[in-house]
């Protein structure tokens, strides 16, 4: 048996009938690798998945896609392998829901302050009657079969962003709302609204104790911690705890192989940016 075929057949003993994929099965065994992407190109997340990068994310928030640009970028990362997930523009029941709707797995939530907030965010990834997402599924249903309804609220995962000073002063109430899958860390957000420079790799005693809060109150509460990173700081993440962690970025990928290509053939040394974060 394939390693597809055993992941396969995991899935169809733990829901049934529909081999509908779960982040919330993978980071179980491992810690999980994402790649972002912030540019419309279907082709760029298939290759991604295809590559072995465990989910796929695609950015309605900060990025460039359209819907109909996101819908199929979704099912090219899914058919490739790799869990779709949108990060959403909004916490709102409608933006969450479209997204879903088109297929993504798992939401990123952004801006999730209060446990009002979290709960907004919970009932809008649930069904009744856990939540209250509208029932229209209909890139889902087409795409996971017509038993999606069934499992989906044992399968979507909810992912809230924590990501400003507001935040970690509810970071207790808003990890105790139940139906919270994962605290997603917006680096950049975060060391901003601590008055600190715009850096994902602060050192600066204020973040690391802001990051040392969120992996207590994950570990206390059964919450996965997840976090916006690059392949420089993917070791210290998961050393420190973190289980899902992004360190590709297609528009990043872009710009530096092309300056590398040019650098190279003119004889300079490569001197590219950094990898973008707005996180």
């Amino acid at each position: 048996m394939t390693g597809a075929d055993a992941w396969e057949d995991h899935i169809v003993r733990k829901h049934g009938s529909v081999p509908i994929p779960s982040l919330r099965d993978r980071w179980q065994e491992r810690p999980v690798l994402g790649a972002w992407m912030f540019l419309r190109e279907p082709m760029t997340a298939e290759a991604a998945a295809r590559m072995g990068y465990d989910y796929v994310v695609v950015d309605l928030q900060h990025g460039i896609a359209s819907e109909p640009e996101a819908l199929a970028m979704m099912q090219a990362a899914e058919a490739a392998g790799a869990i779709p997930v949108a990060r959403v523009a909004t916490n709102h029941a409608m933006t969450i829901g479209r997204a879903l709707d088109a297929g993504a797995l798992a939401v990123i939530i952004p801006m999730v302050n209060t446990a009002d907030d979290a709960r907004a965010a919970v009932a809008a990834c649930r069904y009744p009657p856990e939540g209250d997402r509208s029932y229209g599924p209909v890139a889902a249903i087409s795409r996971y079969s017509d038993d999606y309804a069934r499992v989906a609220n044992a399968t979507v995962t909810c992912l809230v962003m924590i990501e400003t000073v507001q935040a970690l002063a509810n970071l207790e109430e808003i990890l105790s709302v139940p139906g919270i899958d994962g605290v997603y860390v917006g680096p950049v957000d975060l060391s901003l609204t601590l008055g600190l420079p715009p850096r994902p790799d602060n050192d600066a005693p204020e973040f690391m104790a802001a990051i040392d809060r969120i992996l207590d109150a994950c570990r206390r509460h059964d919450i996965v911690p997840a976090i916006h990173a690059d392949e420089r700081l993917a070791r210290r993440w998961t050393e420190r705890g973190f289980r899902m962690i992004t360190v590709g970025y297609d528009q990043y990928s872009v710009i530096h192989g092309l300056n590398q290509a040019l650098a190279t053939s003119r004889g300079a040394p490569v001197d590219g940016p950094r990898q973008p974060f707005g996180y």
